[in-house]
Formats: structure tokens, C-alpha cells, sequence
């Protein structure tokens, strides 16, 4: 798949991508011993790529699975000057977060700098199962919960079909644990599709990514995270 020149270069100099695209319109770029000027070109981390007649050096990939804690943005940055979630991976390389939990989400997120596997896993097409567990507040029936198995409209658009399940439910609080499957990743998806059937979300955890699970995961305690394994990267490849 590759990933775009411009954003390599931004990745591995000084170079903002701005200024990557007008290097390469200036035919300051070559792949491979050729001159690039086209921006839509997609390139990997066998290609020799020379800015300015000076190789780019890319970093090795490196992918980290994460437990991220409440209060954390899933980004390299903020512009409140809140943490961020690559703040808890001391790294001197840029790395980012594969899609995002919300701040007042937890669980587990993937954080690498190989681009291309970060796109396959967020392409919505490839449906990577994303499982939550929600605390929620409010009455809901049986039947709530297979409307919104079947798919409910937020924003306008009807979600994908998920998997549902209600793990308790206290009547008398009116509140209750579910845990729910969706295989796409629009923004504060789990929390709309509750409020959809008029119920609000009050914590929600991602105990689940791809073939991950966190209860299954030793010594992953919040805030902390371990390297993937060869053999999980090439499983997690195997889903695009």
C-alpha cells in the first residue's frame, strides 16, 4: 500500500509537510534515482528517497500497544496543552496513535509510526472489531439493545450492525454494564449510539482491539504498554 512522500519526509526531517509538496514540485525529490514531482505518489521503507541530494534516513517501525488512561488526548499534540497519549511512550521518534479514543475513554490503542498499517486498520472497509465496555445510566430494554445491534442513525448516517450484550442492568438505579462490538470508528460513535436510544454513557473502557484483549493481557495496567510481537503484526496485517 505505501504511504504518501510528502508525509514521509515530514515524518523523517525537519520538514513540515508544506514544505515537503514544494520540494517535490521543485523536483528536489528523487525515489529510487528519480526525480518525483507527482504529490500522490506512495512510497515504503525500502525506497531510497533523497531530499535535497540528502538521503532520508526512515526510522525503524516500531508498534506499541497501549493502555491508555482517562485524561489523555489521542494525539502527538494538543492545543489545550493536555497529555497525550504518546507522552506515556518514551520515545525519541515520532510515533502516533492508530484512530483515537476520546479523553474520558480508556483501553487499549495501538501507537506506531508505520503508516500504512495504521491506515489498512483504520480503513472502515476492513471492519476491525473495536469492543467496548459502557457504564450506562438511564432505562433501556431488550429491545434497545437490538436496535442497537441492528444499526442506529448518528449524524445523520446508520451505523454498521455490532454486537451487543448486556452484562447487568439494576433496575431500580436505572443503570447498567453492556458490552458492545462495532466495526468502524466514527467519532464518539459508542457514546451516540447510547444516547440514540436515550440513554447516556457515564465510562467506557475499549477492552478490545482486533484480536486483542486486555483481560488477556499480562501486566498491562493503565497508562502502560508492551511492544507487539512479530507474529501479532503480521496477524494484524493479515486483516487488510
Amino acid at each position: 500500500m505505501g504511504i504518501r512522500l510528502q508525509k514521509v519526509i515530514a515524518d523523517n526531517s525537519e520538514f513540515s509537510r508544506r514544505k515537503a509538496e514544494e520540494l517535490i514540485a521543485m523536483g528536489k525529490v528523487t525515489v529510487n534515482g528519480e526525480v518525483v514531482t507527482e504529490m500522490g505518489i506512495k512510497v515504503t521503507p525500502k525506497d531510497v528517497i533523497l531530499v535535497n541530494g540528502n538521503v532520508l534516513y526512515q526510522q525503524d517501525l516500531v508498534y506499541y500497544l497501549l493502555n491508555k488512561p482517562v485524561g489523555f488526548i489521542s494525539s502527538r499534540s494538543d492545543n489545550f496543552d493536555r497529555p497525550v497519549v504518546t507522552d506515556l511512550i518514551p520515545e525519541h521518534i515520532k510515533v502516533y496513535p492508530v484512530g483515537r479514543l476520546d479523553y474520558n475513554t480508556s483501553g487499549l490503542i495501538l501507537i506506531t509510526n508505520d503508516g500504512e498499517l495504521a491506515n489498512g486498520l483504520m480503513h472502515p472497509k476492513f471492519k476491525v472489531p473495536k469492543t467496548y465496555l459502557a457504564k450506562i445510566k438511564g432505562d433501556y430494554t431488550k429491545t434497545d439493545l437490538e436496535e442497537l445491534a441492528r444499526g442506529v442513525v448518528i449524524d445523520g448516517v446508520k451505523t454498521l450492525p455490532a454486537k451487543v450484550r448486556s452484562v447487568n442492568y439494576n433496575p431500580k438505579k436505572k443503570s447498567g454494564l453492556v458490552e458492545i462490538t462495532i466495526y468502524e470508528g466514527r467519532n464518539l460513535q459508542v457514546r451516540k449510539m447510547f444516547e440514540a436510544i436515550g440513554t447516556k454513557v457515564v465510562k467506557l473502557k475499549r477492552t478490545g482491539y482486533a484480536f486483542f484483549e486486555l483481560d488477556k493481557i499480562e501486566k498491562l495496567g493503565e497508562g502502560h504498554y508492551r511492544e507487539l510481537k512479530p507474529q501479532e503484526i503480521k496477524e494484524l496485517r493479515k486483516l487488510f
